[in-house]
């Protein structure tokens, strides 16, 4: 039901209303690149992480006949496991986490996996892949294009890399064939700036940068590739993109689960390194950057760069006026009973990593000079939602203003990234009735509405991308240390600092110091799944 709004002079002003969406699809051009004969080497095979995500992703590939008949996937890792059990757990997991898989449609797949089990630092676990690869490279005959995946803690990275290129894994013999043979990395990419250009380089010693793929899963959801797609081939919006006409900028990924099962990994880590360096930057430099001349990756990543490289360094005497950390303590989420981060199972229980970042960022380019950028992740909030939402300015003048209509709303855009994918309008028209009746409409466009389908699984984009080898969803070495190098500072002072995140209840929608942050602008954070 509609709200009313009761002005002195009697109008009423109808708050918000949602347009129920009719869309007339009209198909462009659908192009997709079945992937080639690939072997998939997977680093970590019996982990959760290629359970949950790696089989599902590829198996999914192959019902809708993206992967070729002669893939196969060769698993290594620490744990003891033969082939057949290799293809148990896999024929265990698709079955739990996909749809129509009966066991004659997935035999085709199941049957192209295999195992070899070693130690990380035993070189001659590597020979043994080697030896493997051959013969399975005659088997399936795959002709040397191998996509090497590292689905293992990033401390291990190195040394995989190094064995790799010892075994002479990394740089086949024909130069002309350097790029089929492929790594891919999962993030963190480094913990710091040092961190990633050490990591970086023991990199480079063995793979060149056009065979390295560096993951940001987010990059992979179908809504953020669509800030591309949206932006860029839509002439109405661009020449309104920039500081004449948008007042403000929020990029918000809120989650409602704390630390699970990464304890371990998340209290050395943080939210700023967890999810803001990575996928809040990604998201904000698809927002922001300049068009590329093309769709070629390294066009679109030289765009991204260039954006990050703009973004205004924090002043570290000032870090207060601009980011706040907060811990969630405490608190109940959709009725239910949770403690606090510290005394979650794994943490330390004087921990004093911070699980909710708030920031204010400024970009000093022509086009976004003085417009604010502001950034919130967090766990433990009260709904799950990610979301970019672009505020325009209001409008000059106000011709409404005799009628009593003179505080006119904002046009908003909002691009919702998760979990009710898709874009919404809102925008300022008159309703039926009275001579000066204004209502805020709400163009509501849903994904799963208009094309009828679950979207797909982030990782069956990148999984296809890595084996024919498109590089545009994947962060570059430069992009990776311009990130480090904007937020190093900050982790530092930080940890110099003997003051404590601020604490806030599980089940917030925020706490004050972050309200503060964009209250003091004459803003305010947009409530999480809405205005």
């Amino acid at each position: 039901m509609s709200r009313l709004k009761i002005s002195r002079s009697g109008l009423r002003k109808v708050a918000m209303q949602e347009i129920r969406p009719s869309v007339t699809q009209r198909d462009i051009i659908c192009a997709e690149i079945a992937a080639p004969p690939t072997a998939i080497v997977v680093f970590g095979a019996s982990g959760d992480l290629t359970r949950r995500k790696l089989l599902v992703g590829l198996i999914e590939l192959f019902k809708r006949g993206l992967l070729n008949e002669r893939f196969y996937l060769l698993g290594c890792g620490r744990k003891k496991l033969t082939s057949k059990q290799l293809r148990q757990i896999a024929q265990q997991a698709i079955q739990e986490n996909s749809t129509d898989t009966s066991a004659k449609a997935i035999a085709p797949f199941i049957n192209s996996l295999y195992y070899v089990s070693g130690d990380y630092n035993d070189a001659s676990f590597y020979e043994n892949i080697k030896i493997k690869l051959a013969e399975l490279g005659k088997k399936h005959k795959v002709d040397g294009a191998v996509v090497f995946y590292l689905a293992v803690p990033p401390f291990l990275y190195g040394t995989i890399v190094k064995h790799l290129g010892s075994a002479g894994l990394s740089c086949p013999d024909e130069p002309d064939s350097r790029q089929r043979v492929r790594l891919v990395l999962e993030k963190p990419f480094g913990f710091s700036l040092q961190s990633a250009v050490e990591l970086n380089n023991k990199i480079h010693r063995c793979f060149d940068e056009s065979q390295i793929y560096r993951i940001d899963h987010y990059l992979g959801k179908e809504t953020v590739q669509n800030i591309l797609m949206f932006r860029f081939a839509n002439t109405i919006f661009e020449p309104v993109w920039n500081r004449n006409y948008i007042d403000g900028v929020q990029i918000t990924i809120a989650e409602t689960i704390g630390v699970e099962h990464r304890a371990s990994y998340y209290d050395k880590a943080g939210a700023l390194r967890d999810i803001f360096q990575n996928h809040m930057l990604q998201m904000l430099a698809l927002v922001a950057m300049e068009p590329p001349i093309s769709f070629e990756a390294d066009h679109v990543r030289d765009e991204k760069v260039k954006l990050l490289r703009s973004i205004r360094p924090f002043k570290l005497g000032e870090l207060d006026d601009v980011i706040v950390r907060g811990q969630y303590g405490p608190g109940s989420i959709n009725g239910r009973e949770v403690v606090g981060y510290r005394e979650e199972p794994g943490i330390n229980p004087e921990s004093r990593t911070e699980t909710f970042i708030a920031a204010k960022l400024l970009i000093d380019n022509w086009r976004w000079k003085g417009v604010p950028f502001y950034l919130r992740t967090g766990k433990r909030l009260a709904r799950k939602n990610t979301e970019i939402a672009i505020t325009f300015k209001q409008v000059p003048h106000s011709m409404f203003i005799s009628a009593g209509l003179g505080d006119m709303p904002s046009n908003v855009l909002v691009l919702r990234i998760q979990p009710q994918e898709g874009i919404s309008l809102s925008f300022q028209a008159k309703q039926p009735g009275s001579k000066a009746c204004m209502s805020t409409l709400n163009m509501n466009f849903s994904y799963k509405s208009v094309f009828g389908v679950e979207m797909p699984e982030a990782y069956q984009r990148l999984l296809l991308d890595c084996v024919v080898g498109d590089q545009t969803l994947f962060t570059r070495e430069d992009d990776v240390e311009v990130a480090w190098r904007l937020l190093t500072p900050v982790l530092e002072t930080w940890q110099k600092d003997d003051a404590a995140p601020y604490e806030y209840p599980a089940g917030s929608y925020s706490f004050g110091q972050a309200d503060s942050l964009i209250e003091s602008d004459g803003r305010k954070w947009r409530k999480l799944g809405g205005a």
